[in-house]
């Protein structure tokens, strides 16, 4: 038999080098997360839906009842995500909530959808990307949203309630109204779902709703 291809020295570092990283992971809260979360991801059914809201629920800023958490997601920086009640958060989610993602009650987030509140910072062209850090901008959805398929969610993004963003679409740094639907990349209204005349006595409350968006 040809000799071990790792030494015995080597591979006692390795363990070694293995169980402090265990260690790091386990003495810090982001680190337990990302542990569970890795291991009820895929579970599937009702009982997965039970598991994942009840070993997960706990590490978020906020949760409301009825919450379901669908397979295969990735959240991140969980302890400054609030969601609020009857909330689906979809198949293969990703959120990226270091920023600040704060989301209303009786929203849909679709399959692949992706929220993102935090970003690189690249204004200088003389400096590498990774060396110029990253820049947080807090995400609020509102009530009664639909978050279509693959829909990117950007930093800074202001959605109101009622809004429909369709499949694929992107939403920037924007104050998006109530009502409207949203489609293309840059996201765009291409309709309201109220008529002209309700539409009309939103003025108030849009002006309301921006006061408190923007804070």
């Amino acid at each position: 038999m040809h000799g071990a291809l790792v030494s015995d020295g080597d591979a006692d570092g390795t363990i070694r080098a293995l169980a402090r990283a265990i260690r790091r992971d386990l003495d810090t809260p982001t680190g337990r997360y990302s542990i569970v979360e890795n291991w009820v991801r895929g579970l599937p059914g009702e009982i997965g839906f039970e598991v994942r809201r009840w070993a997960l629920g706990r590490y978020f800023k906020r949760i409301g009842p009825g919450l379901r958490l669908f397979p295969g997601i990735r959240l991140f920086g969980v302890d400054r995500l609030a969601v609020g009640k009857n909330c689906w958060i979809g198949l293969d989610n990703v959120i990226q909530a270091n920023g600040g993602v704060e989301i209303g009650d009786n929203v849909l987030l679709g399959p692949g959808v992706k929220i993102w509140s935090v970003n690189h910072v690249y204004d200088d062209p003389h400096r590498l990307i990774t060396e110029q850090g990253f820049e947080q901008k807090r995400v609020v959805i509102g009530s009664n949203v639909w978050i279509g398929a693959n829909a990117f969610i950007m930093p800074g993004a202001r959605i109101c309630h009622g809004v429909v963003i369709c499949a694929g679409s992107v939403v920037g740094a924007r104050i998006v109204e109530p009502y409207a639907v949203m489609a293309g990349n840059p996201a765009r209204k291409i309709g309201s779902r109220l008529s002209v005349a309700e539409n009309g006595g939103l003025t108030a409350e849009n002006t309301a709703i921006e006061k408190i968006l923007t804070t």
